[in-house]
């Protein structure tokens, strides 16, 4: 189960006390999947392969659906995620990698995130007619571009994905992709090209997958089409089949999906960004909204991960009480009263804790109920249901006697 420390106190105020924000970050859960992500974990622990992270309900659902619930393949490409994770350090790139070359590769690599869709989706963009591949190389190299596209994935599952859920008010679990290829065709696709492509499809497909909702390429002409039939080869057809490739006639397309306010002018939108430098230097979204990340408890994405900190499932509660929470006036301290506030800060962090816990408790409990009611709701069936067995036999002994 992925774990926040909560705010909780704030965040009922905005969404009500009916939903919590543990519920909304959890999400629906549908009980067919439940019995096969149980089911999943079963297999896994038979044979001790069973980890002590990544193990939340929503990543194992991932992995069987990309295999379309086949728990042995879906087991396979499980554990060849988590060796790939410490073969090439995921942990230590998400944490420690600085592209301090970001600045010099947008201008000639344009992509980036920027804001939502409709349903409240991170919404990310590449202009891949505008990338100069040759600049490209010079100022940093394929493997640090495939190090910060993991340091983005990262960012995304930890930060992106829990901030749009609360900004929604609904589990938010993937992405929707625009890319504009506008003057890419063959003579695009060369070694280097090729080589960034396929290792990034592999990325996804193997150690993300079921990530994105849905691909709109636009304004894709007669060479790009001959290079895309090329392209899907190296794709799954899951994937395949969320990909709309769309001419220059792709605007209303796009609108029902996202709101203009959301779209760069170049795609048909509204959005300019200019105090950013432009909408792919902006990385607008929920994940840069203080009061939503104060309530996640993250102050850069890096620390969001809760699961990389937890030891194992047991370990979560006491990660919560070991998180200081924010507090919810005045956070900064001057250094001449940092050692006077000491024990008060202290107090303060027990008694956070304390509350954090209890809340805890609270929708255990309030799990608990439902599940004694819909077990008295099926006795009280039964119950009917026997009374009018009994009375079809008494019934027919009158009959009989007769």
């Amino acid at each position: 189960m992925m774990s926040y420390p909560l705010k909780f106190g704030e965040f009922l105020k905005r969404t009500g006390s009916t939903k919590s924000m543990q519920m909304v970050l959890e999400g629906p859960r549908c009980p067919a999947d439940e019995e096969h992500v149980e089911c999943f974990r079963e297999l896994l622990s038979s044979d001790n392969q069973f980890p002590r992270k990544h193990d939340d309900y929503h990543t194992l659902l991932r992995f069987l659906r990309v295999k379309n619930f086949d728990k042995l393949k879906a087991k396979d490409l499980y554990l060849k995620m988590l060796k790939w994770r410490d073969d090439f350090g995921v942990d230590a790139i998400a944490k420690e990698f600085k592209f301090e070359e970001y600045e010099e590769v947008k201008k000639c690599y344009p992509h980036g995130f920027h804001g939502v869709d409709r349903y409240g989706r991170p919404l990310y963009i590449e202009r891949l007619g505008m990338i100069d591949l040759n600049v490209l190389l010079k100022v940093t190299t394929i493997d640090r571009i495939l190090k910060h596209h993991i340091a983005e994935q990262e960012k995304t599952l930890n930060l992106r994905y829990p901030t749009c859920s609360i900004a929604a008010k609904k589990h938010i679990s993937s992405i929707t992709s625009i890319l504009d290829v506008k003057g890419v065709g063959m003579n695009s696709f060369t070694k280097p090209a090729r080589d960034i492509f396929m290792e990034i499809q592999k990325i996804d497909s193997n150690y993300y997958p079921e990530t994105l909702h849905q691909l709109f390429i636009v304004n894709a002409g007669s060479g790009f089409r001959a290079l895309w039939k090329a392209l899907k080869a190296f794709m799954d057809a899951h994937t395949v089949a969320k990909i709309q490739v769309l001419g220059s006639n792709y605007q209303s397309s796009l609108l029902e999906v996202v709101d203009p306010s959301n779209l760069p002018t170049f795609l048909g939108g509204n959005c300019t960004c200019l105090e950013y430098g432009g909408c792919m230097s902006s990385d607008k979204g929920p994940w840069n909204n203080t009061e939503i990340t104060e309530a996640l408890q993250v102050d850069s994405w890096a620390v969001c991960d809760t699961e990389l900190k937890n030891e194992n499932k047991t370990n979560t509660s006491m990660a919560l009480e070991e998180t200081p929470l924010p507090a919810t006036g005045d956070v900064e301290i001057s250094a001449t009263h940092k050692t006077d506030t000491q024990k008060e800060g202290s107090e303060q962090h027990t008694e956070r804790g304390y509350l954090d816990n209890i809340f805890q408790k609270i929708l255990a409990i309030d799990v608990a109920v439902k599940d004694v009611k819909m077990v008295l709701v099926g006795l009280t069936e039964k119950q009917e249901e026997l009374a009018k067995q009994v009375e079809e036999l008494m019934n027919l002994v009158r009959s009989m006697t007769l």
